[in-house]
């Protein structure tokens, strides 16, 4: 290690662009295909409905859940553990001129007459359709929105070509978490989109650290390639870079791990954002950078002419 720090390549990261490119390209094109053949799991949130939480004394048979409701009339619900599996999830499309109150009498006593043990009520939701629409519309606009104002950020902040690969690691955050909880579908609420949103904001933040980074090695080496300059910016930033999102991690891990079922999407989008967005600010800005051809010369502040340079000394 000591041996390749002391060069002036530093650690050698764009050696495995090539791989980490065929990699990330992949995982995009399964995060698009799940996104337009499973699409997202939305939650209540979005979806509108009636949301209930039922605790039974034992562990709970989901089929027999199921075949309950159904014979209830109820063959739309989806059902779910929450938390152990003492505890479930059923979830109703909205339903005109029913009142939720109504729905959890009717839901907890088919569940009784079904089991032979206590079962309670533990929480009943609302939404009605029409404000489920409206957060979809609502949360699309604000990451839009966010989206936008970034774009514009870094099209003033830097040269082109480290814009384009600051935007495309952007794009491929966002993709890659959307893509995992369609893949895996987990529910897609307003405290995951509260996530993604907070992903957006790291992952550019620690994308404009290297890309600066990069700039100002440009300039200051001047007999370095290209490659062996981002080599050294990446080396340059590691440190920074393993410890911001290792003290992140850690703290998302606790919330993931003892905070409960209730933000525990919101965990994992940060969990998996946090790591996904450091690793693309090392491949994915980089690379598409070195690919547009990024060198010193694009990077050099433009040279201030003094004023009365041009003219004789001797007049």
């Amino acid at each position: 290690m000591q041996e390749i720090i002391k060069t002036d390549e530093r650690l050698p990261f764009m050696r495995f662009r090539g791989i980490m490119g065929i990699i990330s390209a992949l995982l995009v094109v399964a995060s698009i295909v799940s996104l337009s053949v499973n699409k997202l799991n939305f939650g209540l949130d979005f979806t509108g409905g009636t949301l209930l939480e039922v605790g039974f004394e034992n562990a709970a048979d989901l089929s027999r859940v199921r075949g309950a409701l159904d014979d209830s009339d109820f063959s739309d619900a989806v059902v779910q553990n929450y938390g152990s599996q003492r505890d479930i999830l059923i979830r109703l499309e909205p339903r005109e001129g029913v009142k939720a109150e109504q729905l959890g009498t009717t839901i907890l006593d088919s569940l009784r007459a079904e089991f032979e043990q206590t079962v309670e009520m533990r929480r009943i939701e609302f939404v009605g359709p029409n404000v489920g629409d409206e957060f979809i519309e609502q949360g699309g606009l604000a990451m839009l929105t966010a989206l936008i104002c970034i774009l514009l950020y870094i099209a003033m902040r830097f040269e082109w070509r480290l814009a384009v690969g600051a935007v495309a690691a952007l794009a491929h955050d966002v993709i890659l978490t959307l893509g995992l909880f369609s893949i895996l579908q987990l529910e897609f609420d307003l405290t995951v989109l509260a996530a993604l949103l907070a992903v957006i904001g790291y992952s550019i933040n620690d994308t404009v650290v290297v890309c600066d980074r990069i700039r100002e090695t440009f300039r200051k080496f001047a007999k370095l390639t290209p490659i062996q300059t981002v080599n050294r910016a990446l080396t340059d930033t590691l440190s920074r870079t393993l410890v911001t999102s290792l003290t992140t991690i850690l703290v998302l891990l606790t919330l993931f791990f003892l905070g409960g079922p209730l933000i525990h999407g919101f965990a994992t989008a940060l969990l998996f954002g946090v790591v996904i967005g450091t690793y693309s600010s090392i491949y994915i800005a980089s690379t598409v950078a070195l690919k547009f051809g990024v060198s010193r010369e694009d990077l050099m502040p433009p040279e201030v002419e003094k004023e009365g340079a041009d003219q004789d000394p001797l007049n």
